[in-house]
């Protein structure tokens, strides 16, 4: 992270900043996509968004991690973050920048515990036998990271409730989309994402999916989630026109770019079992490229904006 994000963000104290580092490191090696559309965020915004994606990426790799899984550390680190929050400071990097940049944006303890909640389900939960009970689990692992970038992003005055009802859509729709995707990694770490009331719909067993082989039924299935992951993102995307207008394309881009895995999943014949799709690298810069230019001419308009607001004020 460049000196002049820090310095725009008003984060000065030299362990803050480094706490703040790590986690963009950890968002730039883990969250190629996410990553990318941060940087079309002005950049006194960019550490905090890092800060959320680190501490949601650093918990999720207790449960997730195939080399070295580790689920009582995570019932450890989350009571430990908890005990940091009442004090408002924190030996551990990722916490500490977390825990400023809630407080800096007057984001809820409680979106925190929600977040932890899902992740402790995943030491013992393998599968979900309705889509309401997905929902249960996505509101903690997926719809509450909306809802804490919500004040980030900062809504347009008067319509926070419906961003923040955009926010969790948008979240689920993300979810959901990476769920699709990583069928056949999650039953490598014994989990099935899919709603088992879905797999009996379609004539699909989890013994199916362990399979390996994308039959037309699981094909149907998964064009199944796909919609209605679809429908997710329409219902979510008038959110982005809430946001204030340096905030657009950054979500605009997420929005897009994360919609492209479901349409990666169409092009590999939803072959999601034994490899892993991606959203090739040329496409996400022909999405990415365009709207980076338009955030920067956003950004210098603002900027005048407020310079001739502030000269009339003095005057």
């Amino acid at each position: 992270m460049s000196s002049r994000e820090l310095d725009a963000a008003g984060i000065v104290d030299p362990r803050l900043r480094a706490s703040y580092e790590r986690c963009r490191a950890l968002n730039a090696e883990h969250g190629k996509t996410y990553y990318l559309a941060t940087l079309l965020l002005a950049p006194e915004k960019r550490p905090y968004v890092h800060a959320l994606y680190g501490f949601a990426r650093y918990a999720d790799e207790f449960v997730d991690s195939f080399e070295h899984p580790d689920p009582d550390a995570l019932l450890r680190w989350s009571d430990a973050f908890l005990r940091d929050w009442e004090t408002g400071r924190s030996e551990d990097p990722v916490y500490s920048a977390a825990i400023d940049t809630a407080r800096r944006w007057g984001i809820p303890k409680e979106h925190f515990e929600a977040f932890l909640g899902s992740m402790a389900m995943d030491i013992t939960v393998t599968e979900y036998p309705t889509y309401e009970d997905l929902e249960k689990y996505m509101y903690g692992s997926a719809a509450v990271i909306g809802l804490q970038m919500v004040p980030v992003l900062e809504p347009l005055a008067g319509y926070e409730a419906e961003a923040e009802h955009c926010a969790r859509r948008l979240g689920e729709a993300f979810q959901l989309s990476n769920f699709i995707r990583d069928v056949g990694e999650d039953l490598q770490r014994g989990r099935v994402y899919l709603p088992m009331e879905d797999l009996h719909a379609f004539g699909v067993t989890r013994v199916d999916l362990e399979l390996g082989i994308v039959t037309r039924r699981v094909r149907e299935l998964l064009a199944f989630e796909v919609e209605r992951t679809r429908a997710l993102y329409r219902d979510a995307e008038p959110g982005i026109a809430l946001l204030h207008p340096t905030s657009r394309d950054c979500i605009r881009t997420a929005f897009e770019l994360y919609g492209g895995i479901l349409r990666a999943v169409e092009d590999a014949d939803y072959d999601v079992l034994t490899r892993r799709v991606r959203v090739p690298l040329p496409r996400r810069l022909r999405v990415a490229g365009p709207r980076l230019l338009h955030a920067q001419r956003v950004r210098r308009t603002e900027r005048r904006w407020h310079r001739l607001d502030a000269d009339a004020a003095s005057s």
